[in-house]
């Protein structure tokens, strides 16, 4: 999945009104930021296989560290009781933790059967939901909006920064999107994980637009 993640951090804020959007995005896209990272130190693998899914040609065959049921969870305790320690808010505390394991429920809607339970286990988990790319962008984009609907419920801006950095962020996070259901297969696993780690970048503009943005609650 790839937008609908940012859906469920948007939806966070409305839950979490004190916890910036920027840590609620790391949270949403945790285990997907850590992912370049652990395929480029060569923990984790992906191959390009086109026709692997309708809209994917990624083949996610190994990847337990970041996108096991138990990984995910392990990700979710850590950065929750972070968080916690630092901030001192227990609302945001679980708002980040359920955004981080989320992203593997979410996954397991789209992804074809390749999510494991435990890391080393024969059982793999995936509806996918990629074999239709109508019904992924259906799906995805119906969490997206719902996502931010609560979000605006929740903010508004409070500058200029606030309207025009928040809805260029949106814009450019719906072209993300079309790409992912649309683009051309990329070149190698090592590019994809590069481009991957520019998602870090997200995580500072939302922070950053967030900043500028007053909360109703």
């Amino acid at each position: 999945m790839s937008i609908g993640h940012f859906g469920v951090a948007f939806a966070a804020k409305r839950v979490a009104p004190r916890a910036s959007l920027g840590l609620l995005f790391l949270a949403a896209e945790l285990i997907d930021l850590l992912w370049p990272i652990f395929v480029l130190l060569g923990l984790e693998h992906v191959r390009i296989a086109p026709g692997n899914t309708v809209v994917t040609p990624l083949d996610f065959y190994d990847y337990p560290i970041t996108h096991s049921l138990v990984g995910a969870a392990g990700w979710s305790v850590v950065l929750g009781l972070v968080y916690f320690a630092v901030r001192r808010y227990s609302r945001g505390a679980w708002a980040v933790g359920l955004c981080v394991v989320s992203h593997w429920f979410l996954d397991a809607v789209v992804h074809r059967p390749d999510q494991l339970l435990v890391p080393g286990g024969a059982t793999r988990i995936g509806l996918g939901l990629w074999n239709s790319r109508p019904g992924t962008v259906l799906v995805e984009s119906g969490i997206f909006v719902a996502g931010l609907v609560l979000y605006l419920r929740t903010t508004t801006g409070a500058d200029r920064v606030g309207c025009w950095g928040f809805w260029s962020l949106i814009g450019f996070l719906v072209l993300i999107a079309l790409f992912a259901w649309t683009g051309a297969p990329p070149p190698s696993d090592k590019a994809v994980a590069a481009s991957g780690l520019g998602l870090w970048l997200l995580v500072a503009w939302a922070h950053w637009a967030d900043h500028h943005r007053a909360s109703g609650s």
